[in-house]
């Protein structure tokens, strides 16, 4: 009966410590899964820290770092005094021409992250490929992004001793002033870090001036 009663009780664990061997196994699978997963979210980290670099590179290369060429337009004009001759069919001594002073308007626009620094220029106007008239643009800059507006007053003059049948005799009898104005700013674009870029803008626009109104009611600018 007493051997029945011993043979009843559990058995007592192992005195050789495996399952406490057991346990610092399953401890040390598990730090090192975590220690894998923290090395994956580092390197998740990396790539993702990697990829929003390069990002940030293109779009400031393709931005603030990107030269654009300026642009130069007649924009508007006002007159002072104002003379013109028309034809005389009873004094052909009187020729037709014209003497006119006008204020204009030009607009450097820079579309850059950065000044556009230009050396003075000659505007020079045109009508019918005949030069009635000149002016200084003076050296200065246009700040970036930003659209730089410079008054550049001309005395307009015609060709002595036009007829009737010139062009532009005829187009001051129809009561018009067609100008071609042109010129070349050279200058340099300067962007951050010290880059620096040469520059070279092109004015030519065609105006018409409607004498009648003083006036300008046509501007093209290419």
């Amino acid at each position: 009966m007493a051997e029945e009663n011993k043979e009843g009780y559990p058995t007592a664990p192992p005195a050789d410590g495996s399952s406490r061997s057991a346990e610092e196994a399953g401890k040390a699978t598990s730090n090192e899964l975590r220690r894998q997963k923290r090395k994956k979210l580092l390197l998740y980290g990396l790539a993702f820290v990697i990829f929003l670099t390069g990002i940030i590179i293109v779009l400031f290369s393709t931005t603030f770092m990107k030269i654009r060429t300026p642009e130069i337009q007649f924009q508007s004009g006002t007159f002072g005094y104002f003379n013109v001759q028309f034809f005389d069919a009873a004094n052909e001594s009187k020729s037709p021409s014209f003497n006119v002073s006008m204020n204009a308007v030009l607009g450097i626009k820079n579309s850059n992250f950065g000044p556009y620094k230009y050396d003075s220029t000659t505007v020079y106007f045109f009508d019918n490929g005949i030069q009635v008239g000149s002016a200084i643009i003076p050296k200065s800059k246009a700040s970036f992004r930003s659209t730089k507006k410079i008054n550049v007053p001309v005395n307009l003059v015609s060709p002595t001793n036009l007829s009737m049948s010139s062009l532009i005799g005829f187009e001051i009898g129809t009561g018009l002033i067609s100008l071609t104005i042109q010129s070349e700013l050279n200058g340099k674009v300067e962007l951050m870090f010290g880059v620096k870029k040469k520059k070279t803008i092109d004015l030519n626009c065609y105006v018409d001036i409607l004498s009648g109104a003083q006036e300008i009611t046509t501007i093209i600018c290419n």
